[in-house]
């Protein structure tokens, strides 16, 4: 959250509210998915903590929907910045012919 911030956490992009440049720092140089694989591993660490078989169960469900959902949300995100990217594109011809 620190480095996306309260809009970039909450959905910003889903709202047209967009990054300037993507974030590559930590934890995003691991991973691009980083509150999902964390949420997970919370998980996954307090099942085992309290040696609960369910817990594990759960945490591999978890693990599965994040991975799925990963599917549609990584091309999305990619998408909408590349239709801002163009859309920037044709404003800069567009002001150059002017």
């Amino acid at each position: 959250m620190w480095a996306l911030g309260v809009t970039g956490t909450y959905l910003g992009d889903y709202f047209g509210i967009l990054m300037d440049a993507p974030v590559t720092g930590f934890p995003f140089n691991v991973t691009g998915a980083p509150m999902y694989w964390g949420s997970t591993l919370n998980f996954l660490g307090v099942a085992l903590y309290t040696g609960k078989v369910a817990g594990i169960l759960v945490s591999a469900l978890v693990f599965v929907l994040y991975w799925f959902a990963l599917q549609w949300e990584d091309p999305f995100t990619a998408e909408i910045y590349a239709k801002r990217d163009r859309d920037r594109a044709k404003a800069q011809q567009g002001h150059k012919s002017l």
